[in-house]
């Protein structure tokens, strides 16, 4: 039936792949607010019925609900942003629940790199208004009885806790921005804070390398999309994808050109 055909590939298949599209097409587009609030009702309902989609396999769907859901907590509607914020928190906990209530590891990952990326794509994004989003999903959490001697109220904190060090470390950089070698420094630093997280360290050497090239700076620029590159052949290496061999000579050349 239609539903094992969307479920086929653990959601990763064409239909879902379409069926998805057209959700996200909602989310992208100017919507009436009861439009906007009815998206997200069948959304909740896309997650819960379809859960493998989102946190099994790529993480394509995930990011790009992330994302888009995020750009909602900045809604100059409070309705939205609260509609929007109880969303995301709806993605989390869902994805607790399909771990076995051990993490959202997911769910938590996709979001540090939406906010990642919103930062540059996003104006004003980090102010007054994301801030009330980020404590309406704290305290979606702690108010949540059925998981209140769990680990994930703490989980959802330290989240919220990370993202508003990334804005913060941002703010600096927004003070910088005529300044591109300390802007390339600050860019720098948080990169590194990632090092054990090579989705997010990429995430922000490609945003240095924007900046490089927004300043003409190409051999900069170059540079971060060979560390890029080296994050790359390292996490394929640990998973066996390429021979070792192979990684031992491309490390000779990234230091040849380091």
């Amino acid at each position: 039936n239609l539903k094992n055909q969307l479920l086929t590939d653990h959601g990763h298949n064409p239909l879902m792949k379409k069926v998805f599209d057209v959700y996200l097409c909602f989310l992208q587009k100017n919507q009436s607010e009861t439009a906007l609030k009815n998206v997200f009702i069948a959304l909740r309902a896309l997650i819960f019925k379809f859960p493998s989609t989102f946190y099994e396999g790529r993480a394509d769907m995930c990011s790009a609900l992330c994302y888009e859901i995020l750009k909602y907590c900045n809604s100059k509607l409070s309705s939205i942003r609260t509609e929007a914020s109880q969303l995301l928190y709806f993605l989390m906990r869902n994805n607790f629940d399909y771990t076995g209530k051990k993490s959202f590891v997911r769910t938590h990952l996709q979001v540090i790199i939406s906010v990642s990326q919103l930062i540059a794509d996003v104006v004003g994004i980090g102010g007054t208004r994301f801030q009330q989003s980020l404590s309406i999903i704290n305290n979606c959490a702690n108010n949540d009885r059925i998981i209140k001697h769990t680990t994930f109220p703490s989980d959802v904190k330290d989240l919220t806790k990370r993202i508003r060090t990334v804005l913060m470390a941002t703010a600096q950089m927004k003070e910088h921005e005529n300044d591109p070698e300390m802007l390339v420094d600050l860019q720098y630093s948080l990169a590194k804070s990632y090092a054990s997280t090579p989705e997010l360290r990429k995430t922000w050497l490609d945003s240095m390398a924007r900046i490089h090239v927004k300043n003409g700076d190409l051999s900069e620029a170059a540079m971060c999309y060979v560390h890029v590159a080296a994050l790359v052949a390292e996490y394929l290496t640990r998973k066996g994808t390429i021979l070792k061999s192979y990684f031992n000579v491309y490390i000779l050349l990234f230091l040849s050109y380091n």
